[in-house]
């Protein structure tokens, strides 16, 4: 399934899968693949953010991971010593390498507000959290 993510400046992510297939003004996504899901976005679509150190703290592995994702990461550049929180990060697909945006890359991206606040977080073309 083709989803388009878009940004509140109208600049564009076409996922295809796990991957991205093109970055382009919404418009010009829209006329190329109608039939394509779109998810409008408040804030600016770009590549996950890359969290080192220790993860935040919360009563589970899983948890801790999802801690991660309200603040947009899709990378940790530091695995943990625990096998728990090691298995809940591998569950979750969160990558060893912060993504780039480019066609053929990982669509690995979070939506960032006006305040900083991450709105949504995307691993591998999955939508893995959205602020309510």
């Amino acid at each position: 399934m083709l989803t388009i993510h878009a940004g509140a400046n109208g600049a564009a992510v076409l996922v295809e899968g796990d991957r991205i297939a093109a970055l382009a003004p919404l418009a010009a996504l829209r006329e190329a693949h109608p039939r394509a899901r779109v998810r409008q976005w408040p804030g600016t679509v770009g590549p996950g953010l890359a969290h080192s150190g220790p993860l935040p703290d919360a009563p589970s592995p899983r948890e801790r991971v999802h801690a991660l994702l309200r603040r947009g990461v899709t990378a940790i550049t530091d695995l943990p010593a625990d096998p728990a929180l090691r298995e809940a990060l591998k569950r979750a697909a969160v990558a060893r390498n912060r993504a780039r945006l480019a066609p053929g890359a990982r669509a690995d991206l979070a939506v960032i507000d006006a305040s900083g606040e991450c709105v949504a977080t995307v691993l591998a073309g999955r939508l893995v959290h959205r602020r309510a």
